[in-house]
This record gives C-alpha cells, structure tokens and sequence, in this order.
C-alpha cells in the first residue's frame, strides 16, 4: 500500500511523515512520534486509554485513522506537562492518588484536560459524565473525580 504525507502539530511540533492510510492515529503517535504515553488499550473505542485532543477536542486514537487527522492540531498527554513542570491536573491526580496501575490514567487526563477547558467549573454530574467513557479497573472512579473537582474548585493553578 502506498503510503501518504501526513502533516500533524503534536503538542506544538510540526510533523510531516509518510504513513499508510489504514494506520490508526494511536500507532503513528506510538510507533512513529515515539509519545507512548497515549496507551493502546481495546483497540475498539470502548476504554478511551487512547484519548487525545484532536483540535482541542478529545477523541479516542484507536478510532481515527492517522490520515483524518492531516492538518490537525494534537495534544497527548506528554503534552499537558510545560518545560517538565506538570499541569494542575496532573499534580492534583498524583496527589489524590487517582491512579493506580496507571494504565486508565493518560486517557482520564486528557479527558479532564478537555473538560476543564470547556467548563473550568464542572458540576460533578459534568466530571462523571466527561470521563463516563473513560474505563478504569482499579481506582473506583472516586479519586479521580475528587482530583477533577480540586483543579475545578482553583486548588491546583498553573506554575509560573
């Protein structure tokens, strides 16, 4: 199969590389960019372990063929971190512990990540259904809601 150009900014960096047009999105920013932070998990859509933010928008990477994305702007969660300081969010999961084999986690960040910019102040009605996709075996959810809420109630502001 021949492949095609595929012109993408991941975490503000430009790319241009060459893929097939059957690659997924979670494989080129695995296999080719090297971000393994964005997690492989079902490969059908139903953990979101995979999300990202395709425009600002989060999506799940096993479901996007890697040539939609052409053009487009995308976050992964190597990309919440700025110059090796960890967003609020990521602070505030750390320290409520809302991780636990950490698999679930940069799909829940991501996530989040979105939520808080559409609604910096979510309702926990608005967090439960922002991650109710978000598939997690370990943490019971709780923590990961309290860790949401804090960022939301101005507990964890950006670093400077």
């Amino acid at each position: 199969m021949e492949k095609r150009l595929l012109h993408i900014t991941v975490n503000n960096e430009t790319h241009e590389l060459y893929v097939e047009p059957k690659r997924l999105l979670v494989e080129v920013l695995r296999d080719e960019l090297g971000l393994t932070g964005t997690k492989r998990g079902c490969n059908t859509g139903a953990c979101s372990a995979c999300t990202v933010l395709l425009n600002g928008l989060p999506v799940k990477s096993c479901s996007v063929l890697a040539m939609q994305a052409d053009g487009t702007e995308i976050t992964t969660v190597e990309g919440l971190a700025d110059g090796g300081k960890l967003s609020p969010i990521q602070r505030s999961f750390l320290d409520h512990g809302a991780y636990q084999c950490g698999f679930c986690t940069s799909g829940m960040l991501m996530s989040a990540t979105a939520l808080l910019k559409e609604s910096p102040k979510p309702a926990k009605e608005q967090i439960i259904e922002a991650i109710h996709g978000n598939i997690c075996r370990c943490t019971g959810y709780n923590s990961i809601i309290r860790a949401i809420k804090a960022v939301a109630e101005g507990k964890y502001k950006e670093e400077e």
